[in-house]
């Protein structure tokens, strides 16, 4: 066997009894979308690289910045400098570290009208989107499609991970049954992240992947991992079956961001007639708590705050101002996917 055979590459991976030669074919057969290529999406696509994943999807809307080199694994200077697209400049250095898995990139703003098509004739989704509503959205799809998808985020040192099947029971509104208010939820541009923590949430998922792919189904954890390396907690969390006895999505079958009435909560946007703006609605559900998010932005930019509205200048290109209803108009640009980047960045949900 010559050292640069593809059966000397994954020797080790073969080796490993719970997977093997059959567990490892299986995998090489696969297809996985990663839905983001931030901190999770470029270290979670690179494992799944190097172990043999048949054809990966890296679907990203953003580009290159600064910022991301601290925790992204998969970028250099360079992409930063020239603005390169993250779903591209992922694909060609995952390219260049294993060149039989085939790569396609999507520069793409995932919602109802497109999910379908972007991820059609996937085995399993990364959850790497960072998106509450995103992640309504890929339940939803994951229902009707029975596809299973690994759900991640990290904020901070905090990280949690779960696969979902695809067949609910629990699902993840049955976790989380409504988006949370974005004034209850932290983003990495407001609190911070710490790059070992996005490593480490990525490789449990990855590794919730690798065991569904390889066919080891028996050994997905059915409870959600939650970790906090600041303080070394390690916790296991049930989620009860029973949840989905009153959940819309797989209790009912009602998938309401996907096809139903709340697909315009995650997708309304417009570009403001006449002014470099975007309009971007939000979550309508709760009131937004604006003193809170004030403080939230102190240390993420200048910060103009009344009654009726809060306004963040994260840098002097931009501006982000923020209603009680939860409406965002983000100044400085009139591409609603730039708008959404900023939006996810600095207010989350």
């Amino acid at each position: 066997m010559s050292s640069d055979s593809p059966a000397n590459r994954y020797a080790r991976q073969i080796q490993f009894a719970p997977i093997g030669s059959e567990g490892h074919q299986s995998i090489t057969g696969s297809r996985v979308a990663v839905l983001g290529a931030g901190a999770l999406g470029t270290v979670a696509a690179e494992i799944l690289a190097r172990a043999g994943v048949g054809k990966l999807i890296i679907i990203d809307r953003d580009v290159v910045e600064w910022t991301n080199l601290q925790r992204q694994a998969l970028y250099i200077e360079q992409d930063a400098i020239d603005g390169r697209s993250k779903a591209d400049a992922s694909c060609d250095r995952l390219k260049a570290i294993n060149s039989n898995t085939e790569l396609h990139p999507v520069v793409a703003d995932v919602s109802s009208g497109n999910i379908s098509d972007i991820l059609s004739d996937v085995d399993l989704v990364i959850d790497a989107a960072d998106n509450f509503l995103i992640r309504f959205l890929l339940n939803d799809w994951s229902l009707k499609t029975k596809t299973p998808w690994v759900h991640g985020g990290c904020v901070g040192a905090v990280g949690q991970v779960r696969l979902f099947t695809g067949v609910g029971q629990p699902c993840f509104r049955c976790l989380v049954p409504e988006p949370p208010p974005a004034s209850a939820v932290d983003t990495c541009d407001t609190a911070g992240v710490v790059g070992s923590a996005t490593h480490t949430v990525a490789s449990l998922q990855s590794t919730e992947a690798i065991k569904w792919l390889s066919g080891n189904r028996q050994h997905v954890h059915t409870s959600l991992l939650s970790i906090d390396l600041w303080n070394n907690r390690f916790r296991e969390l049930n989620i009860s079956p029973s949840l989905s006895d009153s959940c819309p999505a797989c209790g009912n079958d009602e998938y309401q961001f996907l096809e139903g009435d709340r697909t315009v909560q995650s997708e309304a946007a417009a570009t403001l007639c006449g002014r470099d703006a975007v309009q971007i609605a939000g979550s309508r559900d709760a009131e937004i708590d604006l003193t809170l998010m004030a403080e939230r932005w102190k240390n993420v930019g200048r910060v103009q705050a009344n009654p009726f509205f809060v306004r963040l200048f994260p840098n002097d290109a931009h501006s982000l101002t923020l209603f009680r209803d939860g409406r965002v108009v983000i100044t400085g640009t009139s591409e609603i996917s730039v708008a959404r980047t900023l939006y996810d960045r600095f207010v989350g949900g």
